[in-house]
This record gives structure tokens, C-alpha cells and sequence, in this order.
């Protein structure tokens, strides 16, 4: 067990600041198993109003890091779990980190212009960016590694249901987020497998995507909500 979180530290240790995060914030809420909804916004979950009519888009940040309740963060760790250890095997850790927090944010960008009134929370977007960079190096090298390609496929109907679980029967997760989070992965993870030298392309790209977005927001919402 030592020697795989040392091989893979880095999904290890969003993993713990995810759990460690979640403890606070049942701390907050006087429960373990589900979590007050107004806890969630006082730390950071996304809310439209505020996000996006009172400019706090830090919460584009910390809801990644924030879960509804036990089955959402026990769901999404074991995501992580299966898909983050590969994703460390094929991706340099400036390129995994880029993709994972690219995809969260985007996703959650996605899901504020579904969704403009509700609360959403979760990594499921982030870690769709992690399942997606690795479709996109399989698709990039599908012809090199057939073997792991099946392998790969396996796992990707596990994380599918695991999905239609969490979809149906937690309120607050957004399937939106998680398909923003999966095409901002893919593109992260095909362009930087070809060569790491497309990070700063990726990483400039994204944020002008994210900006583009967060400027159209506003009105918007301005339509939606009024």
C-alpha cells in the first residue's frame, strides 16, 4: 500500500484533501452522512447568485473540493482511485494537474449556465477531465497500447455507473459539469500526449475559454433569473 501511494502521490493527496475537506464541512453541518446545503454555500459550493451576480468566483475553486454527502464523495474517491493512478502513469504532474483543475473549472462554468439558481458541488467534473485526458492519449496512441486500451474500457463502464448512481440520487451533482469537465480532459489529454511542450497552448487556451464564459454569464443570468 506504501509503495502505490508513493508511486502515485499526487492522486493520493487530492484524494485526502478531498476527504479532509469533506470532515470539515460534516463538521459544520452535525452529520457524516449528508450535508447541510447551507454549510455548502458558506464554504464555497457554487451558487449562481453569488458566483456569478456577486463576482465570487473563487467558488469555481473550492466546490470542487466540496461533496453533498457520503455516497457522492465515497463514489467520486473511488473514481479517482481507478482513474487518477493511470492518469499518473501517462501524464507529467504539471500536465495532470492542468487538466484536472482546468476541467473542474470549466465544468463548473458549464454547470452555472445550465443550471443559473442551483447549488452545485462535487470533483466529478475534474476527475471526467482526468478520464477524458486518458481517452484522448489512448486515442493518440491507440495503435501502440491495444492491451491497456481494453483495460481502460473496463474501468470506463465502472465510472459510468458509478455516475448514473451519483446523477440519480444526489441532488446536487450536475451531469453538465461532468461532460464539461470530460471534453476539456480529452482535449487536454490528446494535445499533451503528444508532448508536454503544448502546456503552455493548453493552459492559455483554457483560461481564455473560461474568461470567454464567465464574461457571457452575466447576461445571461440577467434573462434567467430576472
Amino acid at each position: 500500500m506504501l509503495n502505490d501511494i508513493l508511486r502515485y502521490k499526487l492522486t493520493y493527496a487530492i484524494i485526502i484533501l478531498n476527504i479532509l475537506i469533506y470532515l470539515i464541512s460534516s463538521f459544520y453541518s452535525g452529520s457524516l452522512v449528508n450535508m447541510d446545503l447551507q454549510v455548502l454555500v458558506d464554504l464555497g459550493a457554487l451558487y449562481g447568485p453569488l458566483t456569478v451576480l456577486k463576482d465570487e468566483w473563487w467558488r469555481l475553486g473550492t466546490a470542487m473540493f466540496l461533496h453533498g454527502g457520503m455516497t457522492h464523495i465515497l463514489m467520486n474517491m473511488f473514481s479517482l482511485y481507478l482513474i487518477g493512478r493511470g492518469a499518473e502513469m501517462y501524464f507529467d504532474t504539471k500536465s495532470y494537474i492542468s487538466i484536472y483543475i482546468f476541467s473542474g473549472i470549466v465544468g463548473g462554468l458549464v454547470s452555472l449556465l445550465m443550471h443559473p439558481a442551483s447549488v452545485g458541488v462535487g470533483a466529478s467534473g475534474a476527475i471526467f477531465g482526468v478520464f477524458g485526458a486518458l481517452a484522448g492519449f489512448f486515442l493518440a496512441h491507440k495503435e501502440q497500447i491495444a492491451v491497456q486500451s481494453k483495460a481502460f474500457m473496463k474501468d470506463f463502464g465502472i465510472i459510468i455507473a458509478i455516475n448514473l448512481v451519483i446523477g440519480f440520487s444526489i441532488e446536487s451533482v450536475d451531469v453538465s459539469a461532468h461532460l464539461g469537465g470530460l471534453v476539456v480532459g480529452f482535449i487536454g489529454g490528446f494535445l499533451l500526449s503528444k508532448s508536454p511542450k503544448f502546456l503552455s497552448l493548453y493552459n492559455s487556451s483554457m483560461i481564455l475559454l473560461a474568461v470567454a464564459i464567465a464574461y457571457y454569464l452575466p447576461s445571461q443570468y440577467a434573462q434567467a433569473l430576472f
